[in-house]
Parts: structure tokens; C-alpha cells; sequence
């Protein structure tokens, strides 16, 4: 476009933080004798260059590829199957696989080793690649909040287990909801069934029951957004003994955990669906699966096995 109005290549290059010289041979290189310099052409032409008639590795390695099926039906990530597969095979690099090649066998044709249809296994669920969407956070005031500036230091380092984050999931029309709760150290996740719905007097006992279910260590903070649904904190707080703290406004990434599990748990309850369709135990079959999934940050050590370990401390 740029060029195309004129510009000069200095000017260009200024625009878009990069040299002359690197702009002088993108259009020497895929600049066409017709249409001149066009964005798509470029593309192609880059891709054409680039193509090497080696296979897919997993297209080649059966065995890997039956691990890498295996694992996306058990709703693993690219990224978890592949450093779940350094940690288990440490000293056979044949069993390796970089996440972007399962993304590719999934979704690219022409490297298509792996099924279309395991696409669906993925958190996202999506046939096509596209960038994720955070959803904006609600502005809702709590009366006597203490807010998430106040709450400990050792809370953002992880370095010591207890402090949880929790929403939030929304069913359709606003009419039924799950509560999520992830544990910032270990990653370890509970749900909340709220069959009734997500009212104040409705979230409060149900929440106060669930963390009654840990050990007094693991209780230390647990932080939440503006939401009208925890009018009645106080009441949490002092039935099991926790200090709740609340995020700012439109600030989701201060439940930073929280967040990307709520993304994860939309591949078992879709956006737009009856959510009090799910049972308690429903709730509890998912939290497990999900606790037994491979983390980066841990290691790729899953969530169940920190937290056996930091249990037997």
C-alpha cells in the first residue's frame, strides 16, 4: 500500500521499523511484472520458496503420530504433548515433535498427517486457526472489597501454595453459571456446581463448602473480579478462614491463571450452553481431567502430581 502511494523506501522502512535495504529486496524479490508488489503475491511467493519436499515427521513416524492422536483425544495442547514427550523420553529424540508441526498436521492440508476431525479435541474446538479473544471484565462494585494490591507478595511469586483465583463461567443468556477456582502454584482446578444459579446467596455457600474440602495450607487467599455474585465475601471469608481480594475493573490478566483455565474449560462447556445441565460429578470428572493434563510452566509435571507432592511436605 505504501509503496503503491509513493513512498520511498526510506520512508517505508521508518514506517514499519526496518532498513532500505530489507525493504529494497522484499520487493525485488516478489515484485511481479503485471500487478507490481502485492501483500498476497508475496506471500505465496515466500511459501513457494520455502516449500522442501521432506514429508511431515509425523506423517513418517507412526509411533509418534499414535502418541501425538492418543494425546489430543485426551484433550492435551500441542504444547503439553510435546514437553510431555521430552519429559517422558528424555534420550530418544525421535519421539520429539515441535507444537507447530501438530498445528500444521491439523490444519494445513498439504502436511495433513494428523485427522481434521481432532481439531475438536483442542480447547479452542476451531476448524480454521485464528487469534483467541479475551472477554471483557464486568465493572461491578463490592462493598468493604479489599483489592488485589493489598494482597500478600507471596501470592505473585508462587512460590508458596494456597492462594487461589476464581470467576465465572456464564451459560447461555445469562441464566446459569459454573465456578472455577485454580490454584496459583500448582495450577490444580475445582468447579463449583451452582445448579440453582449465581446469586450472592447462592455463590457464597457453595464456595464456602468447596474450600472447606482443602487442607488449612492450601487456604491462603483467593482472589475474584467485580462480580455482583460475591456480595457476600465477607461471609466466605470467615466461615473458612481465607482473605479474598478482588481485581480491578477490566484487569483479567491479574487472574492471569484463572483466565486461561476458563478458556480450557469452554471446550467441555461451549459458550451459549445450558450450564445447570451438568452435574456435580459431571464437574468433578472434568476438574480431574483437566488437573491431569501436562503444564509448561510446571515442567510439563501435571497439576495432580505438584500438588501430591507439596501434600506430602
Amino acid at each position: 500500500m505504501r509503496r503503491a502511494q509513493g513512498q520511498l523506501l526510506r520512508q517505508i522502512g521508518a514506517a514499519i521499523d526496518r532498513s532500505p535495504s530489507t525493504i529494497s529486496r522484499e520487493l525485488n524479490r516478489n515484485t511481479v511484472a503485471v500487478t507490481g508488489y502485492r501483500a498476497t503475491s508475496a506471500h505465496a511467493l515466500a511459501f513457494e520458496r520455502a516449500a522442501r519436499p521432506k514429508p511431515s515427521k509425523l506423517l513418517v513416524n507412526s509411533h509418534l503420530r499414535g502418541i501425538v492422536e492418543r494425546d489430543l483425544k485426551k484433550r492435551y495442547s500441542p504444547e503439553q504433548i510435546s514437553g510431555r514427550l521430552k519429559r517422558e523420553f528424555p534420550d530418544r529424540e525421535e519421539v520429539r515433535v515441535s507444537p507447530e508441526t501438530i498445528y500444521q498436521s491439523l490444519y494445513v492440508e498439504s502436511r495433513g498427517a494428523l485427522k481434521r476431525e481432532l481439531t475438536a479435541s483442542l480447547h479452542t474446538g476451531r476448524t480454521l486457526r485464528r487469534p483467541s479473544r479475551k472477554v471483557a471484565q464486568r465493572e461491578n462494585r463490592i462493598p468493604g472489597m479489599s483489592n488485589i494490591a493489598e494482597h500478600p507478595p507471596e501470592a505473585e511469586d508462587r512460590a508458596i501454595p494456597g492462594h487461589w483465583e476464581s470467576d465465572l463461567l456464564i451459560g447461555k443468556g445469562n441464566l446459569s453459571a459454573i465456578g472455577t477456582l485454580v490454584e496459583r502454584t500448582t495450577g490444580i482446578t475445582m468447579l463449583l456446581h451452582l445448579p440453582d444459579g449465581y446469586k450472592p446467596d447462592q455463590v457464597a455457600p457453595a464456595l464456602a463448602s468447596k474450600i472447606q474440602t482443602l487442607p488449612a495450607m492450601l487456604r491462603r487467599s483467593l482472589t475474584w473480579d467485580q462480580g455482583p455474585e460475591m456480595r457476600n465475601w465477607k461471609t466466605v471469608a470467615i466461615d473458612v478462614d481465607i482473605e479474598i481480594y478482588f481485581c480491578d475493573p477490566h484487569a483479567p490478566w491479574q487472574r492471569g491463571s484463572n483466565e486461561k483455565t476458563n478458556g480450557l474449560l469452554r471446550q467441555y462447556f461451549p459458550k451459549g450452553t445450558d450450564l445447570t445441565i451438568h452435574s456435580a460429578e459431571d464437574l468433578d470428572r472434568v476438574a480431574a481431567e483437566l488437573n491431569d493434563r501436562p503444564r509448561k510452566r510446571l515442567q510439563f509435571q501435571k497439576p495432580i502430581e505438584a500438588i501430591g507432592e507439596l501434600l506430602l511436605q
